[in-house]
């Protein structure tokens, strides 16, 4: 329920701060006190639509904070959760509207869009009008009330799933049956296709592996040449190794006189040769690497050819055909297998749409069941409306070759306003008046179904007065019995029903240049004064005061 209101720089209102309760609270004052600014304000924190000339004169920005307290399992949490929004404790809708027209939106002081706030405010809070069409305009919203109050949620979710089943089914024969006959075209194609490709038997990267082994190859052969010279310079007939070596033993024989002068020779000469010896040993593995045998590099151009020409043919890459050729052999198996599974996915298509079929056909007949009851419940509404010569009608129209997500049936509303005329969609038959008393016998029996857990309903009682005045606060009184109720009223029958009295005037500043709103919530006896002056008018007298108490006598009783 909404728990508190505070509205900034809002038209003519500077600072307002409202709380709420349980139960029914009504708005009055004087025409032009400003009883729509407020409402407009409480809209815009809904996630209404933004204006800038709703920002009060003089100052850059206004602002208005709606705090709401909700269940868990509220379906507001749920697209708080859905969103990643803290959901926890009281939920704080807020909304600046600026002076150049932009607007922002903050549920629990985490920015959001406005779609997000009008999509969670739509589940905290309704407001009716006389003109006001939201709840009504749409047949789908009707189906949801018809479900709402026979209880068919379950129903309609199991409906929901079988119809998802369903699609996923048709979805899965329809690709096969394509398939095989795409296949069936180009079955010679496919089959030769298929053939030469699996005597291929391309490889994924075949071609890289390929190529860096032609390329090593080929450059091996290059330097082959070289390698050989240069090993025939360290160890061949040219090599300096013997003769180091007979030089090494010479100096030996003189090291025993004179090692201090030879030593140091002599093991420089070791490591020349030890270099050359090791040298050769390189030179003879870089040799070896290069060493191929000529059939292989003509077997690798061959299989570059052979692959590079079915990518051609083909018009894929070569890394691609090993994929294309499982494709083919895939399309030549549908061909030769093809209609058993056709078989399969047939049957199991028709078994998902019977089970749906029997399901929406089901929920169609309780709805139909749930009609009449409906219909019975918001007719006994009507009479103590001034609606007794009206006729209310829920027209279910059913059409299984027409089916949906929630079943096969389409939900509207009706309604005959008197005997002989012709019935219709409500919100087209139905005058401005006629569609607010309808509206209103439509909550009381959806109170506690199918309903925003906050009501508001704008001067509903416009046009009537004495006894249906009378009858649409007492429903309006026992609707708040469920649900939290605020009417903007004219009425002192509704007023003195209410639990909660706000009155809304204008207060002039700075001697009249400058004229604020202010609401405050009445006391007993203050009630009493606001009842009485809605009786009487300008002037109020002793028995307008007398008939006010009259009025919240019966309301208390």
């Amino acid at each position: 329920m909404l728990a508190r209101l505070s509205i900034r720089d809002i038209v003519l209102i500077e600072r307002l701060d409202l709380e709420f309760s349980n139960g029914l609270a009504v708005l009055t004052g004087e025409t032009g006190a400003g009883k729509s600014i407020l409402l407009d304000a409480f809209a815009l924190a809904l996630g209404g639509r933004g204006d800038a000339s709703l920002v009060r004169h003089g100052a850059d920005q206004g602002q208005v904070t709606a705090v709401f307290e909700i269940g868990k399992e509220h379906p507001a949490a749920r697209i708080l959760a859905d969103n990643g929004l803290d959901a926890d404790g009281e939920m704080i809708l807020r909304r600046v509207q600026y002076g150049d027209g932009r607007t922002r939106a903050f549920i629990n002081d985490q920015s959001v869009s406005v779609q997000t706030l009008k999509g969670i405010g739509a589940t905290l809070v309704e407001i009716h009008g006389q003109h006001d069409e939201r709840a009504l305009v749409d047949a789908a919203t009707h189906r949801r009330l018809l479900d709402a109050f026979a209880g068919l949620e379950k129903d309609v979710a199991a409906v929901e799933s079988l119809w998802a089943a369903r699609r996923t089914a048709t979805t899965a024969l329809d690709e096969h049956r394509a398939g095989m006959e795409r296949a069936a075209r180009e079955a010679d194609y496919l089959r030769h296709a298929s053939d030469e490709l699996k005597k291929l038997a391309p490889k994924e990267g075949e071609e890289t592996q390929l190529a860096a082994r032609r390329t090593a190859m080929m450059q091996g052969e290059k330097i082959a040449g070289d390698l050989r010279d240069a090993q025939d310079a360290v160890s061949g007939h040219q090599s300096p190794i013997a003769a180091l070596a007979a030089a090494v033993r010479r100096l030996e024989r003189r090291a025993v006189s004179s090692p201090a002068l030879v030593d140091p020779a002599v093991k420089a000469i070791d490591s020349a040769i030890n270099a050359l010896e090791e040298a050769d040993q390189h030179l003879t593995v870089a040799l070896a690497a290069t060493d191929f045998d000529p059939l292989e590099l003509e077997r690798i151009e061959e299989r570059l050819f052979a692959l590079r020409a079915a990518a051609r043919k083909y018009s894929t890459p070569v890394d691609g055909l090993a994929a294309l050729a499982a494709k083919y052999a895939a399309d030549v198996v549908m061909i030769d297998a093809g209609a058993e599974q056709l078989k399969k996915l047939e049957a199991a298509a028709a078994a998902a749409d019977a089970r749906y079929a029997a399901a929406a056909a089901k929920l169609s007949a309780a709805r139909t069941k749930a009609a009449d009851k409906l219909n019975r419940a918001v007719q006994a509404e009507l009479a103590p409306l001034k609606l007794e010569r009206a006729k209310f009608m829920t027209q279910v129209d059913s059409d299984a070759e027409a089916p949906g997500p929630e079943g096969i049936d389409r939900v509207e509303f009706w309604v005959q306003t008197n005997p002989g005329t012709r019935p219709g969609p409500m919100m087209k038959v139905a005058s401005g008046g006629e569609l607010s008393r309808f509206l209103l016998a439509l909550k009381v029996v959806l109170s506690d179904r199918g309903s925003a857990p906050t009501l508001v309903f704008d001067e509903i009682d416009t046009g009537v007065g004495g006894a249906v005045a009378d009858a649409i606060g007492a429903r309006l009184a026992r609707l708040a019995h469920r649900v939290q109720v605020m009417a903007v009223t004219h009425a002192p029958q509704v007023a003195a029903r209410a639990d909660q009295h706000l009155l809304i005037s204008k207060d002039a500043l700075d001697r009249g240049k400058r004229v604020v709103t202010r609401v405050n919530t009445l006391a007993t006896l203050h009630r009493r004064e606001e009842i009485a002056r809605m009786l009487a008018g300008a002037e109020v007298t002793a028995e307008a005061r007398a008939a006010a108490d009259r009025l919240l006598e019966a309301a208390a009783a």
